[in-house]
């Protein structure tokens, strides 16, 4: 794998124009060029912020059982031309705050469970929650007229750069909200939700952390590197084209030519905060595919001096975001955000093997 990544991933460092990146204050340049190249042709873009979003406030109210921890629901209005909107719920540890967030964008298929909300909030986090499905449908051959294909029709945008808009609004809003530390305000997802925390992190430099779970093709995973059983783009459009752009079908029998593989979107996160977390027996979300983006990308962040804010970590099992995934982020999250040393059971992993625990700071290469 090593030399696939040395031979075949496209050079992170080497701008457009041919030249090499020299120094740090070079990378927001190569940045906008790695969003230039991969966003257009794998997203379909991104769809225009706009001016303004405000939180309507609509319901408050005391959790007892958790020890007065407190409940809002706010209505996230964009500011568009037509008009549109979409629910944020937040949980909020007892106190005045400002706290930091964790948002979650997976409430289309189930929020995050009760022993996943008292841990976020046991560790004086805000466990915030929308469901990514009121920004775009999240049905097959679905004719992209409702949600936020109603308010910007042009473009080819997919659901995926719909769904991480999602994100990017809510951040509007947590940004205006006292009780929320704006500093501090981290992503996760898992599946599709992975892909699409993926993707909103690497597109907004407000967000701190970026965490993506069993994230898979179109995510963490490597399209030139695909393992046993993995999904590749061929098993995307026969099942969800609706999450790409209609280019990226192009690729399909030639992927050796993309001009991008998903480091460049983990590289767009560099220097903030990113976590990969993986299940070894989900083959469909191709771990060692990850694991080698994984090794690419952390290339940038050691090139910015950051290798302490790349993670990926393992666990044995199946496809899912279970309360152990959940912990394993909120010990990264502390870790960013308040500097608690990671437990002891996280090691740093060696660079050539598939990793079983925290890569605390990008491998070393040799």
């Amino acid at each position: 794998m090593s030399e696939l990544m040395g031979s075949e991933l496209p050079d992170l460092f080497r701008f457009n124009d041919g030249t090499r990146v020299q120094r740090r204050e070079d990378w927001p340049k190569r940045r906008r060029e790695l969003a230039d190249t991969i966003l257009p042709l794998e997203y379909g873009g991104m769809p225009p912020a706009p001016a303004r979003t405000r939180g309507e406030l609509l319901h408050h109210s005391t959790v007892r059982r958790w020890q007065d921890a407190q409940y809002f629901s706010y209505r996230v209005i964009p500011e568009t031309e037509r008009p549109f909107s979409f629910m944020l719920y937040l949980l909020t540890p007892p106190g005045k705050g400002p706290f930091p967030v964790v948002l979650n964008g997976d409430g289309c298929w189930r929020t995050a469970s009760d022993e996943v909300a008292a841990e976020v909030l046991r560790r004086g986090h805000i466990l915030a929650q929308f469901n990514r499905c009121e920004l775009a449908p999240d049905i097959y051959n679905s004719d992209r007229t409702s949600g936020l294909y109603a308010v910007y029709p042009e473009g080819c945008y997919g659901a995926l750069s719909a769904w991480a808009w999602g994100y990017h609004r809510c951040v509007d809003v947590l940004q205006s909200l006292p009780i929320a530390d704006a500093q501090r305000i981290a992503v996760v997802g898992h599946s599709r939700g992975g892909k699409t925390a993926l993707l909103a992190g690497a597109t907004d430099e407000r967000i701190a952390v970026t965490s993506a779970n069993n994230s898979g093709c179109g995510g963490a995973g490597c399209y030139k590197w695909q393992g046993p059983k993995s999904e590749a783009i061929p098993d995307s459009f026969r099942a969800i084209p609706y999450w790409y752009a209609p280019e990226l079908k192009t690729y399909i029998g030639r992927e050796a030519e993309l001009p991008f593989d998903q480091h460049f979107l983990k590289a767009m996160v560099a220097p903030r905060a990113l976590l990969t977390t993986e299940a070894l027996g989900d083959l469909w979300a191709n771990p060692t595919g990850t694991w080698l983006t994984h090794l690419a990308a952390g290339e940038a962040y050691r090139f910015l001096g950051a290798e302490s804010r790349i993670g990926i970590w393992s666990r044995e099992g199946e496809h899912a975001h279970g309360l152990l995934d959940w912990q394993v982020f909120l010990d990264f999250v502390d870790w960013q955000f308040r500097g608690t040393p990671p437990p002891q059971r996280y090691d740093e992993c060696p660079f050539s093997d598939l990793p079983r625990a925290f890569a605390w700071a990008a491998p070393k290469a040799g």
